[in-house]
């Protein structure tokens, strides 16, 4: 019975809290550990730390039937799902230390017989060093059946996109591959397709780098439009009626947990062999620098024009839209770099109740009282706003 297996979830993030809470809802018994005191309190009460749509009530379901619980340390088990952080070191050498510590956490609790998934986004190679540093920890690696298994949700549909989603399982060996997708067809409806470790972690990779080339190539077309004195947004639609051609929105950059940092993970392995990913990042990168340039001489002109400092108003911060997520975000870059720079901007994030560093103003109050409007995210309370000042759209709010 699904009730007789505890699992044991390392991460309660973006990830690892929906698929603690998901499994929960299904009947296993589920532990959720994080290093967080604030995140395991939150959640043993029945609540959450982040936005995502439905796993509020996921969440409280699942710990007042006793399903789930969350704590600091890991628990034995029978299944240990690591779904941690993987940001990269500065030059974007990638960092696996958090998917390494979650290892050594749960060294001393795994048993002959435990399945262990990898579900953290990794540079190719990670889940091996999984096996290596649970085999320095003295673990038989041999008795567990080990796998990688990456997470491929959209933010704001993940408690759907969690159960639909086809997934691809990797396995240290065939054995384990077997074990590993026999688990997630107990929750998954789309299809669980087998394969070894190794290309299961680049296939996440290639994912996310896929869509950032793609991604770069309309904020390339964004930035020539702007030379060539075009509109990109008509340009893109006239250019879409072609029957193959199918061009995505140009924005404000490339942020969040995936594809802004994944396709380093390649670049940094695949050296000059992989030309056109970096390529691709350093276009994604350069579209929010030059966002940056365009609002400072938005605001130069207007100092000039009105001998004032204008009212400058950032709509946005998150990496996309509709979500409270900031990783990697273009958008809240592109505010810090102003505050640097002494233009002093108000900061309208509308998914965000409360921020420790940076006061946030309502999206209504910012739209009537700034002088310059900047739309960096392209939230749906942003459409159809009155505005009083200039209005910059670098995500095409005033296109819908």
């Amino acid at each position: 019975m699904l009730s007789d297996l505890k699992i044991c979830v390392v991460g309660l993030g973006y990830i690892g809290l929906p698929s603690a809470a998901l499994l929960a809802n299904r009947g296993y018994q589920v532990q959720g550990v994080d290093i967080c005191p604030e995140v395991v309190d939150t959640i043993n009460k029945g609540s959450i730390h982040i936005v995502e749509p439905d796993l509020d009530s996921f969440v409280h379901s699942a710990v007042n039937s006793g399903h789930l619980n969350a704590s600091l340390r890991a628990e034995p088990a029978d299944i240990f799902i690591l779904a941690v952080p993987t940001p990269f070191h500065e030059g974007f050498v990638p960092n696996i230390d958090y998917v390494l510590s979650a290892t050594k956490a749960i060294a001393s609790v795994v048993k002959p017989g435990d399945i262990v998934i990898l579900e953290s986004t990794s540079p190719v190679g990670t889940t091996e060093k999984v096996a290596e540093t649970l085999r320095k920890a003295g673990v038989d690696t041999d008795a567990l059946h080990i796998a990688h298994c990456p997470e491929r949700v959209l933010p704001g549909h993940i408690m759907r996109e969690l159960v639909e989603n086809d997934r691809i399982v990797g396995g240290i060996t065939q054995e384990a591959g077997e074990k590993v997708a026999e688990f997630y067809r107990t929750f998954v409806t789309g299809e669980v397709l087998l394969t070894d470790a190794r290309t299961a972690e680049m296939a996440k990779l290639t994912e996310n780098s896929f869509r950032d080339v793609n991604i770069a190539f309309a904020n390339e077309l964004s930035l020539l439009s702007d030379k060539f004195g075009i509109n990109v947004w008509e340009l893109i639609r006239l250019a879409n009626r072609h029957p193959r051609v199918n061009i995505l929105q140009p924005g404000t950059g490339v942020g969040g947990h995936c594809i802004a940092v994944d396709p380093w993970f390649i670049v940094h392995e695949g050296g000059e062999d992989a030309r056109l990913i970096r390529s691709g990042r350093e276009v994604n990168t350069r579209k929010t620098e030059w966002v940056v340039e365009k609002v400072q001489n938005e605001v130069l002109a207007f100092r000039e024009d009105k001998g004032r400092e204008p009212v400058v108003a950032c709509m946005g911060l998150a990496f996309k839209p509709n979500i409270d997520d900031l990783r990697e975000s273009p958008a809240l870059w592109v505010f810090q770099k102003l505050v640097a720079a002494g233009i002093d901007p108000m900061a309208v994030e509308p998914n965000v109740k409360k921020h420790p560093s940076i006061v946030l103003t309502p999206w209504k109050d910012a739209a009537q009282q700034a002088d310059i409007v900047i739309y960096l995210v392209a939230h749906r309370e942003f459409q159809n706003l009155e505005v009083m000042g200039k209005v910059l759209d670098f995500c095409g709010v005033t296109e819908a």
